[in-house]
């Protein structure tokens, strides 16, 4: 199995309580960290302006312009967002960020895309706040309009939605034309989200990568519509590697675990989350697949496995405050998959 990991970045009030100048260092610091063990291919960053459960004041460091500063203060470790919310940006622009950071990167870029969904950021950045349709409509116009970019060099595409004549991409990415990548798109690229009519099909049309909920049984149901979409249109299953997100809480007991749910609501009571928002914060949490002792953890992973989860994307609410965590997944859970 593949690992993946998000960085800090304040979306998930990860930061709160940090001096904002530091957060920079703490975020590059991870990163460094995580260069150095090579059992972890990438780190990723959320695409998102307000942070969540709620809105807040709280920092949160803009994807792309992460993107960029890490591809420059790291050597290996692949870069990606999980994900990209289409509509945020024209997607010629966004294909023309992507490519330049790809060549700053020296060709280690990851490319997460989804139709978005967070109502809030969406109405205060004034983008308004479309219907699901139109925003899945604009998605698969805009994966569209990457691979033309970074594969030809040029996109023209008129559609519903965005309308590009003779887009120039120069230079391309790196990925797929001076360097192996993918040959399918250019720089690889995720299309995030379990929709089972429009995204998975989306995702069976143009994904080297995708990324659905990683509960086992969902996780099962998501694959074999994928497949079915798969079969429709002539593409090889196979092709798509899948992988999931997950929550991990880790802790060499049970108490352990327990006490670290416990740190995470008050946590966020700290950070100002109402007791209600954090106590529904907290059970969510509890909930996930990734929760439990490191055996635990291994058995649930080598399940999802065996259902064809091939790349597994982690986040630590803890990372900025405390490597225990990590460090105890790194030592006990990944080498039992790898």
């Amino acid at each position: 199995m593949r690992f993946g990991t998000f960085l800090p970045q304040g979306w998930r009030m990860d930061l709160a309580g940090i001096d904002p100048a530091q957060h920079w260092g703490v975020i590059a610091g991870i990163a460094e960290r995580i260069e150095d063990l090579p059992a972890w291919e990438s780190v990723w960053v959320y695409d998102h302006f307000h942070t969540v459960p709620q809105p807040s004041e709280h920092a949160t460091h803009e994807a792309w312009t992460l993107m960029s500063a890490l591809g420059a203060v790291t050597d290996r470790v692949r870069l990606g967002q999980m994900c990209t919310c289409m509509s945020y940006r024209n997607p010629a622009y966004l294909a023309k960020v992507a490519a330049t950071v790809d060549v700053v990167s020296e060709g280690r870029l990851e490319m997460g895309i989804g139709g978005g969904w967070y109502e809030h950021e969406w109405r205060a950045y004034g983008y308004g706040f479309p219907s699901a349709g139109e925003r899945l409509g604009r998605l698969r116009e805009g994966v569209e309009i990457f691979r033309q970019m970074w594969t030809t060099g040029t996109a023209t595409v008129h559609g519903d939605y965005y309308q590009v004549e003779g887009a120039i991409c120069a230079p391309r990415p790196l990925q797929g034309t001076s360097l192996e990548g993918s040959a399918r798109n250019g720089i690889p690229m995720w299309v995030a989200g379990g929709g089972e009519q429009k995204t998975l099909r989306i995702a069976a049309e143009y994904a080297d990568y995708t990324n659905f909920d990683g509960t086992p049984e969902v996780f099962e149901r998501k694959s074999e519509i994928l497949s079915d979409h798969c079969r429709e249109l002539g593409r090889d299953f196979d092709e798509i590697v899948r992988s999931a997100n997950f929550n991990v809480v880790i802790g060499e007991t049970e108490k352990d675990v327990r006490d670290r749910l416990q740190w995470a609501r008050a946590h966020y009571l700290e950070a100002g989350v109402p007791e209600d928002v954090a106590e529904k914060q907290y059970r969510m949490l509890a909930s996930g697949p990734a929760v439990g002792t490191p055996e635990q953890i291994v058995e649930t992973l080598q399940g999802l496995e065996k259902a064809g989860m091939a790349y597994a994307i982690t986040y630590f609410l803890d990372a900025a405050y405390d490597p225990s965590s990590m460090s105890l997944f790194e030592r006990f859970v990944m080498p039992e998959l790898q």
